[in-house]
């Protein structure tokens, strides 16, 4: 990477301000010289920078070059390692070279090698407070955790949220060193991937910007709004089976959408927890069985409280219109809503979880599978216990 003369300069001016006054510093610079000045700011300014340049930049290839979040594999990411150094030196040697680098603060560890193979890192603060004639295999950290050229960038940023490490050593199949990768560009990845979710849940490609052409948006929705379609005539064909049911009592009719509003936004909170849950591998510490003892007590809970509203608001409008058995018909909506709820959590958690185990992306076609379980178990459950209770 090269930039710009006096970018180190800039370096030094640009850490006490705050990130909104570096961005408008660094909006119209060269991909390359943002990358620069961004590497060598603090993490977290680094991070609130690449915030506010993703809000106002006005140049594409810039925000491209600073916030993609389209690398496949953590080597796209990957930096040139400044300091790499043989265990058998000194504490001594290894601050002569760092005096003699040209630019110091590139270097976070020391990363430490025995015949070219990664065996461990020494912080700055470890190597200063060593002694000079001491060697760094005895104040290294052994064993230390590195990334491999071609480790999925979805394994990467979990471990970056696991492990909060500034800079990770990336090494080859030969465990030997040949780059790093900064905290901040894993940090800048997951808050694409979370920015990315809210539309692929719809059937909004991850690649589709404010300013993608009409064509090519069309090409990128229109599939999903078909499966859609599709999957809605299966709730319809359920609505149909009790088609005398509703013909003898309006009142469900009325209903109908109320249940399927209220099932499907339960279903919605799970899904996005869930969602969430797996793209920061939470998951991982929280197994998936509890997630679903969490939801089916949220989801009988919710249900249960909402449903006591619904099903009063039923028995209302049934005795307003003469609808039979009003006091039954509040008792159907009451169990109804909740076995809605309780169902539409657990499908919030088993769809995504299900799909991606099938190789298909979770957050683009979660929604739309989650709509159509919803409206069939909570429409179907109201209806036939109409059918069971009333008629």
């Amino acid at each position: 990477m090269t930039q710009s003369p006096g970018m180190s300069d800039l370096v030094k001016e640009l850490e006490t301000k705050t990130p909104e006054e570096v961005a408008d510093a660094l909006a119209g610079k060269a991909p390359d010289d943002v990358q620069f000045v961004l590497s060598r700011l603090p993490t977290d300014q680094a991070l609130a920078v690449v915030s506010h340049m993703a809000e106002r930049a006005e140049d594409e290839a810039n925000t491209t070059a600073v916030v993609s979040g389209v690398e496949a594999e953590i080597g796209e990411l990957m930096t040139p390692a400044p300091a790499v150094i043989p265990a058998s030196k000194t504490v001594a040697e290894a601050i002569a070279y760092l005096v003699k680098t040209t630019d110091m603060t590139e270097i976070t560890y020391f990363f430490v090698t025995d015949n070219a193979t990664l065996i461990g890192v020494v912080g700055m603060r470890d190597l200063l407070l060593a002694k000079p004639s001491q060697l760094l295999s005895e104040v290294m950290v052994a064993e230390p955790f590195a990334f491999h050229t071609d480790t999925p960038m979805s394994e990467a940023v979990k471990e970056a949220l696991y492990r909060h490490y500034p800079v990770y050593p990336v090494v080859d199949d030969m465990q030997q060193v040949i780059g790093e990768v900064r905290g901040w560009k894993l940090y800048e990845r997951i808050a694409t991937e979370l920015s990315a979710q809210a539309g692929s849940q719809v059937g909004v490609a991850r690649e589709e910007q404010v300013s993608t052409p009409v064509f090519a948006a069309f090409r990128m929705r229109h599939p999903w709004l078909l499966v859609n379609l599709i999957t809605a005539f299966a709730a319809a064909f359920v609505v149909g089976m009790f088609e005398d049911t509703i013909t003898r009592v309006v009142a469900l009719a009325a209903f109908l959408p109320v249940l399927a509003g209220q099932s499907g936004n339960t279903g919605c909170q799970a899904l996005a927890i869930t969602l969430r849950g797996m793209t920061l591998g939470q998951l991982k510490d929280f197994p998936v069985h509890r997630l679903l003892s969490k939801e089916i007590r949220l989801g009988a809970l919710n249900g249960f409280l909402v449903g006591l509203v619904a099903g009063a608001a039923m028995y209302g409008y049934a005795l307003m219109t003469g609808a039979v058995q009003p006091v039954m018909l509040g008792v159907v909506i009451v169990i109804a809503m909740t076995g809605a709820c309780i169902s539409s959590g657990v499908f919030g958690v088993l769809v995504p979880i299900t799909l991606k185990r099938f190789g298909a992306d979770p957050a683009t076609a979660s929604s739309i599978f989650l709509t159509t379980f919803t409206d069939i178990i909570g429409m179907g459950l109201m209806l036939f216990l109409a059918t069971t209770m009333i008629l």
